[in-house]
């Protein structure tokens, strides 16, 4: 089946559900739409259309926008959008008892050779997909947001996930220029919200023992950690930090990380903390600014997306 035959079902149209269909249209595979909320859809529409826009501007397209539109159909029921779809990609609400109810559905409505892939940030597939006859075809294919600026696809199966189900994912990902990284086996939060979650989770630690301010955090990240985990993992990041690679550099510091290991000790996220951070980002950026400050960022990844473009690849 080539690239132009794949149909892809995007079942939720907001954020998510938007920057799947632009993400899919450039790679050539016809979309069809449908959120449960009809008026969204709508809405949804010219989301897309708008940022296609802007990525025409920013030199990320390589067809224009009026035909990837052309690849996007709305649907008005669940069961049109899903009739004839190879992929389905759920972007629904992180509630369980809405993902068991939608997953039933398209288990129902979709054919049988359709691969079922969530979204969902952190729940483990097998919260949603244990009951279904189908449950085999089932799995997550969570992005990085917004998907058609990073390139990151977590594909995390249940135990009974089949790896006939997991390889098509894949490679259906890479056919749309995606970059999928895969977990042998479910855990929570995968493997991008579980890094980031130990980062964050020291980041509020530091400043509720009161031993540095968010802004320094960020200062931190954005000016040293972030620049090289641009364009490149932090494990190649210590290969490359000492002179015999990795192990020279976990008989260097490894002691030392140990140490920090046992200085870290889980810290709860109460209220009068998250007053404390949040206060200082509103001193920042206030709250009705924070919609250009994401067009701002989506500008940024943009620029460095084209950078990385075309950079050549090792």
């Amino acid at each position: 089946m080539t690239d132009h035959q794949r149909r892809v079902a995007v079942v939720g149209a907001g954020m998510i559900g938007q920057g799947w269909a632009i993400t899919f249209a450039q790679a050539g595979y016809r979309i069809a739409l449908w959120d449960p909320d009809q008026a969204a859809v709508p809405r949804a529409m010219d989301q897309v259309r708008r940022k296609l826009e802007e990525l025409a501007t920013a030199q990320l397209l390589s067809e224009a926008p009026g035909i990837l539109m052309n690849r996007i159909c709305d649907h008005a029921t669940l069961a049109e959008a899903v009739s004839d779809a190879d992929h389905v990609q759920e972007n629904g609400p992180e509630d369980l008892a809405t993902r068991r109810a939608l997953f039933a559905e398209l288990d129902a409505l979709a054919p049988a050779q359709a691969i079922l892939a969530s979204s969902t940030s952190g729940m483990r597939p097998s919260s949603f997909t244990e009951a279904l006859p189908g449950r085999g075809r089932c799995l997550v294919a969570h992005p990085a947001n917004p998907p058609y600026l990073l390139p990151l696809v977590e594909l995390c199966p249940s135990p009974w996930t089949t790896a006939q189900a997991m390889l098509r994912t894949r490679q259906l990902m890479l056919d749309a220029g995606r970059r999928p990284a895969a977990l042998h086996k479910e855990v929570d939060g995968f493997i991008l919200n579980r890094l980031q979650g130990a980062l964050l989770a020291e980041a509020f630690r530091m400043i509720g023992d009161g031993l540095t301010e968010p802004e320094d955090v960020d200062t931190v990240v954005r000016h040293a950690l972030g620049p090289r985990w641009s364009f490149m993992g932090p494990l190649e990041t210590i290969d490359l930090n000492a002179p015999g690679g990795i192990r020279d550099f976990c008989a260097r510091y490894g002691a030392l990380y140990e140490a920090l290991q046992h200085q870290m000790p889980p810290r709860r996220w109460d209220a009068a903390l998250v007053e404390r951070i949040a206060a200082a980002r509103r001193d920042d950026l206030p709250l009705e600014d924070i919609a250009a400050r994401q067009a701002w960022r989506d500008r940024r990844l943009a620029a460095l997306a084209r950078h990385q473009a075309g950079q050549t690849e090792t």
